[in-house]
């Protein structure tokens, strides 16, 4: 049996879940808004776990099945997009029960430091591929884990850094959802 190629891989679902987790997080880390108490905590915690953990992991999931399983997307980039949407997700439901929890938030030193390598390696498959929106996209992720590592060791700069990072990289992933779904759904020809 075989299945006709969809031109339709689930990409904007991916953008979008990841872009609300940073748009969320970002102004915390960034201008201690809101401030963080148990409550707000809790709540982050939740958006952690089902916008950007879920989201990229079915995402990933839907990818990785397509290529692999039934061969209906087709780009060998998308790989690396079905590893890195995986690979983030998964993170995600660690990052945001770890703060649902209030726990302690130092070992996410190692967790950024891996995370930075497969930033880096996206990067280059997506420029190497000329696909210099996503190639953009990877560079802000590499920048968050490079900034997230420093955060996680109690530098206070580390954290507004990452704020920053999570906000211009969210903001960034909402262009590409929406350039994505533009594309999709209207035939236009937006960069992505």
């Amino acid at each position: 049996m075989q299945f006709a190629v969809s031109m339709f891989p689930p990409l904007a679902l991916g953008f979008f879940g990841l872009g609300t987790g940073y748009l969320i997080y970002g102004p915390q880390e960034l201008i201690g808004w809101p401030k963080r108490d148990e409550r707000v905590d809790r709540a982050t915690g939740i958006w952690g776990i089902w916008m950007p953990g879920f989201c990229q992991f079915v995402t990933g999931i839907i990818l990785f099945i397509g290529l692999t399983w039934f061969q209906v997307f087709k780009g060998a980039p998308l790989y690396m997009a079905a590893v890195a949407f995986s690979a983030y997700g998964i993170h995600w439901f660690a990052i945001g029960y770890n703060r649902y929890r209030g726990n302690d938030p130092r070992p996410n030193a190692g967790m950024s430091v891996a995370f930075f390598i497969l930033s880096v390696v996206g990067l280059v498959v997506f420029f190497v591929s000329a696909d210099w929106p996503v190639g953009l996209l990877f560079l802000g992720l590499a920048l968050i884990y490079l900034s997230d590592f420093f955060a996680s060791i109690g530098m206070a700069w580390g954290e507004r850094l990452l704020g920053l990072f999570h906000v211009i990289t969210g903001l960034w992933l909402m262009y590409l959802m929406l350039a994505v779904a533009f594309n999709f759904a209207l035939g236009w020809k937006l960069p992505v």
